[in-house]
């Protein structure tokens, strides 16, 4: 992947999948090696109701877990 798509369910779905595979142990790993911001990711996925959930390392639905 040579950089992080734009549209909310596609970016969650790619980061997810960058986490879970183990290509990043960590969203900040992950975040610069494409050079974005980590709090930009999450303030953008926030606004389209996504939460990063720090223990399974994961963006997921707000509310998924309430």
């Amino acid at each position: 992947m040579d950089y992080l798509p734009k549209e909310p369910a596609i970016l969650v779905s790619s980061i997810n999948m960058l986490l879970r595979d183990e290509e990043y142990d960590t969203l900040e790993s992950l975040c610069f090696a494409f050079g974005r911001e980590p709090d930009e990711i999450k303030a953008y996925l926030l606004k389209h109701e996504y939460v990063f959930d720090e223990e399974q390392l994961q963006f997921r639905p707000a509310g998924y877990n309430q």
